[in-house]
Parts: structure tokens; C-alpha cells; sequence
């Protein structure tokens, strides 16, 4: 969760009061459709976890928490 509080920090987006409940579109944090696809990209880059054209508008209506899960869900097994 700290990686996209951070994410959403250094996009200019306001974090102080965001937790896992909070919604990622309108009704929340109110990321347009461009920061969803900037942070999807972050993302990938930092979890492997990789999301497609179609997933862009499913992830605009999700939670914080739920975001998380998915990324989690989606990120590249670690070795070891």
C-alpha cells in the first residue's frame, strides 16, 4: 500500500486520508483516466504485474485495497 500511496503522492494526487477502502475513481481519490494508465504502468514496472487496454476501466471503480489485491494477484512469482 505505501508504493501507491507514494505513486498517487508523486502524481499530485492528496494521500493523507486514503486507506484500503477508499475508491480509486470518482467517489474517492477521482483519478482520471490517464493516472489510472500512469500508475498501472508504475505498477508493472515495480510488481511485474501486467494489465491490459480492457482492464483500465475495471480498475478506475475499484478500492485501494482491491487494487493492491489484484496487483498482487498479477505480479511475477519471485525466485527463491
Amino acid at each position: 500500500m505505501s508504493f501507491v500511496r507514494g505513486a498517487l503522492g508523486e502524481m499530485n494526487y492528496d494521500v493523507a486520508e486514503i486507506d484500503a477502502d477508499t475508491l480509486l475513481g470518482p467517489a474517492g481519490i477521482d483519478l482520471e483516466s490517464l493516472a489510472v494508465v500512469e500508475l498501472s504502468f508504475r505498477l508493472e514496472d515495480a510488481y511485474g504485474a501486467r494489465f491490459n487496454e480492457e482492464d483500465m476501466e475495471r480498475l478506475a471503480v475499484m478500492t485501494l485495497g482491491e487494487l493492491i489485491t489484484e496487483v498482487i494477484r498479477r505480479s511475477k512469482p519471485t525466485a527463491g
